[in-house]
């Protein structure tokens, strides 16, 4: 048993996941496992910087996180980041931050990568399920970017493209710098073409409609899922592991782009940081079933985070 610790920096959340590894039974026992919206990659569509009010909030989750970490004594910590830093000109003031602060130096790894720690941390304990048809996809929709991987036990094909639910809300539905409240049907069929897009540079790479089961990450998809099951605060145990329907991801997602900021703000299970974005998020889910095929989406609350963690603790063995 190893007892790591795992941060996943992303366009518009960090996550903490520290947690007791046992590679030999395939067991990730969770002891803390929390999320913080920072927005990191606030204005890095448009101005190809990270803003230092931005980073300046990530610094301050990190803060918080370390007093975690050393709280329950992890032998290993990794930390990822994604999209933003990635794209970032200054992303040295970003990396200086975190190792000063966490001790460790950020991996900006690259979406392949990405894609990878995602396929194992949403599959390692679904690979049992004798009712899940493979091959597998997984869907990982971040903030600035989604990974889609195709795999069985092992990955067979990935590929990263540059749509995500902030980086969507920003190029489509913000008007003089707020969100337009509701949106345009020119600013969604706008959003919705650049999705289309997307996708068809995903299945240059990835067979995408040779998958039998979809498997979708993230904050905008388990967000769905509690919109669906109506549940009166976000419940990770109700979550995981549910299967919505695409009909149902089609009402919810037509809802959420007719909806205003506080109708949306009004939804019991509705993180805040997710209220401006989640309309981008659902529609880049629904596009991608309807492009598959897929009858339903079988979400997760484990994803790049807990592939994270297995890396660390195999590289501890």
């Amino acid at each position: 048993m190893t007892r790591v610790a795992a941060v996943d920096c992303g366009t518009n959340s960090i996550r903490l996941l520290v947690a007791d590894a046992d590679p030999a039974t395939g067991e990730l026992t969770d002891l803390d496992r929390r999320m913080t919206i920072v927005r990191l990659g606030q204005g890095v569509d448009r101005t190809g910087r990270l803003a230092p009010e931005a980073l300046e909030r990530t610094f301050a989750a990190c803060r918080e996180y370390a007093e975690v970490i050393k709280e329950h004594g992890a032998e290993r910590l990794r930390f990822v980041a994604t999209s933003a830093s990635r794209d970032a000109e200054n992303r040295d003031d970003f990396v200086r931050g975190v190792l000063d602060i966490l001790g460790v130096e950020p991996e900006v790894i690259s979406g392949d990568q990405e894609a990878e720690f995602s396929f194992t941390g949403a599959t390692r304990e679904l690979a049992g399920r004798d009712h899940l048809d493979r091959p597998f996809l997984v869907v990982d929709i971040g903030g600035g970017s989604t990974e889609f991987v195709v795999g069985d036990d092992h990955v067979l094909a990935a590929r990263s493209v540059d749509v995500g639910c902030v980086r969507m809300t920003e190029r489509h539905l913000v008007r003089e710098g707020a969100v337009t409240d509701p949106p345009t049907a020119g600013q969604v069929a706008a959003m919705r073409a650049d999705i289309e897009a997307a996708l068809d540079l995903a299945e240059e790479t990835v067979p995408l409609r040779e998958a039998r089961t979809l498997v979708g990450l993230a904050g905008s998809v388990t967000t769905v899922s509690a919109i669906a099951q109506e549940l009166p605060e976000y419940d990770s145990a109700a979550i995981h592991h549910s299967r919505v329907s695409r009909d149902r991801v089609r009402e919810i997602t037509d809802w959420l782009l007719r909806s205003t900021h506080a109708e949306r703000a009004a939804v019991p299970s509705m993180h805040p940081g997710r209220v401006d974005v989640i309309a981008a998020g659902a529609l880049v889910l629904l596009s991608i079933m309807e492009r598959t095929g897929a009858e339903e989406v079988v979400v997760s609350e484990h994803d790049i985070l807990d592939g994270i963690a297995w890396s660390c603790a195999s590289e501890a063995r």
